[in-house]
C-alpha cells in the first residue's frame, strides 16, 4: 500500500513548520475550482495571519518543488484552520477543554441532534460535555459527527 499524499507532505514540511514556530494542524490535497490543491492548515497560540501564511508559503515551496511528492500539477495553499474548525486529533480535544464547544450527532439523543455545553473531557470512546442546565452529558464517538468549537457573535 502507497503511502498517501498527505503524510508525505506532513512528513516533507512538519520540521520545518515547527521550527518558524508554527503547528500544523491539518493537510488537505482534494479537486477545487478544477484543479488539485494542496492546503496545508497552520496554527499559532496568538492566531494566524495572512503575513504567517506567506511566510510559511515561502519556507515550504523550495522544500515541496525539491523533493517533488506530488508529480500532477497543483496549487499550494497555506490557511489558518479559522475559529470554527472541527477538532480532529486528540490535541484539539484537550486545548479546548473547558471551553464552549457545539456536538453534531449522526442521529438523535433525547430528540436532538445538536448539543452545545463546556467540554469536559475526552477519551478514545467518549467526550463528555457540561450542558447549559449543568447536566454532564456523556457522547459516544461512534454517535458524533462534528465537535468545534461553539463561536459566538456579540
Amino acid at each position: 500500500m502507497s503511502e498517501k499524499t498527505t503524510d508525505i507532505v506532513d512528513k516533507l514540511l512538519r520540521a520545518k513548520i515547527e521550527e518558524l514556530g508554527y503547528e500544523i494542524v491539518d493537510i488537505e490535497f482534494v479537486k477545487k475550482y478544477g484543479q488539485m490543491n494542496l492546503t496545508v492548515f497552520i496554527d499559532i497560540p496568538r492566531g494566524v495571519t495572512l503575513d504567517d501564511c506567506e511566510l510559511v508559503h515561502n519556507a515550504v515551496n523550495p522544500i515541496l518543488d525539491e523533493a517533488d511528492p506530488i508529480k500532477d500539477a497543483y496549487v499550494l495553499n497555506i490557511s489558518s484552520p479559522g475559529l470554527d474548525r472541527p477538532f480532529k486529533r486528540q490535541r484539539d480535544f484537550e486545548r479546548n477543554y473547558g471551553k464552549e464547544v457545539e456536538v453534531k450527532l449522526y442521529a438523535p439523543l433525547r430528540g436532538k441532534k445538536l448539543y452545545e455545553g463546556i467540554l469536559k473531557e475526552k477519551t478514545e470512546n467518549f467526550i463528555i460535555i457540561e450542558t447549559p442546565d449543568k447536566e454532564d452529558l456523556k457522547l459516544e464517538m461512534t454517535r458524533i459527527a462534528l465537535v468545534r468549537p461553539l463561536v459566538r457573535f456579540e
